[in-house]
């Protein structure tokens, strides 16, 4: 009998394609790999975060059941100029599922990657609660507002550390796998970053998000370099940042596998796409990894 491979998994960002790193955690769990270290920026922060608090598989039902109008009546509106959503209603959501846990008391280790853009720096967040180093995490410029954490503006760890190898580096683990959520397009056809917002009504705030929503997307079968919305030219710029910062990174600090999910699998908050992304996760770590088993 082999002996299990221990991991330190790195997690990266890119909204809802994050969901992919579900399937991916699914199929180590499933092919004898233990998982000892988490390290994640934004929605890679999220996933890690509630995996090592021992609540993926209530997050994974909950999330398959999540639809369109779901979302949006998770997104608080802010109304300032700092960012669109607060993201209270969604942390406070994800807490009632998973616990008001702190980092030091999870059975895995665990950091999650937060930019401290006043001063140019990552932070590594390892201590404190969990629900708080998330939302810190996860503060997409214009989207979230910044997160004030210990008196300082934290936004999303995936502007200066889409991919964090870093924090992984004393784990000592057999292996170091890192998923980037930036990969290479698949076809040149852009998928929509919010689909069919023109059907979500009911309560004020889903008018209003729909609203603004629909002011900055383009048509959804137009190609790449057309008239696309200001949020998806905004989001595909993010997107080759992130892309390039971690091209760079990766040359210094390789992992032992890199798992690559194209960026174009679905837009930035298609969560409503869970099990789809789900199944993408589960299918590339079998076309990266199995046949290492």
């Amino acid at each position: 009998m082999s002996k299990q491979k221990t991991v330190s998994l790195v997690l990266g960002s890119g909204g809802a394609r994050g969901l992919s790193h579900i399937g991916i955690i699914k199929w180590l769990e499933e092919h004898d790999y233990h998982i000892e270290s988490i390290s994640g920026c934004s929605i890679g922060a999220l996933i890690g975060g509630i995996y090592a608090a021992g609540k993926l598989d209530d997050f994974e039902q909950w999330s398959r059941s999540i639809t369109k109008m779901d979302i949006l009546t998770l997104l608080d509106l802010s109304w300032n100029r700092s960012g669109l959503v607060k993201g209270d209603k969604l942390i406070n959501t994800l807490t009632e599922l998973v616990g008001d846990l702190k980092i030091e008391d999870l059975p895995i280790k665990y950091t999650a990657v937060a930019s401290d853009i006043a001063n140019e720096k990552e932070v590594w967040l390892n201590s404190g609660k969990l629900f708080d180093a998330i939302r810190a995490s996860i503060s997409l410029p214009f989207f979230f507002t910044p997160f004030s954490y210990n008196g300082r503006e934290l936004m999303d760890g995936g502007i200066l550390n889409p991919i964090p190898v870093a924090p992984t580096f004393c784990d000592g683990t057999d292996l170091t796998i890192a998923v980037n959520l930036v990969g290479k397009v698949l076809e040149t056809k852009r998928t929509p970053v919010v689909t069919d917002l023109d059907n979500a009504l009911g309560s004020p705030i889903s008018d209003k998000v729909a609203g603004f929503v629909n002011r900055f997307k383009g048509s959804p079968e137009e190609p790449i370099g057309k008239d696309v919305g200001v949020f998806e030219i905004a989001n595909q710029a993010f997107d080759a940042m992130q892309n390039t910062i971690f091209r760079h990174k990766q040359a210094t600090y390789p992992a032992d596998y890199l798992i690559e999910i194209p960026r174009n699998a679905c837009g930035m908050l298609e969560f409503n796409r869970a099990s789809e992304m789900i199944d993408l996760g589960y299918n590339s770590m079998c076309e990266s990894l199995g046949s290492a088993t």
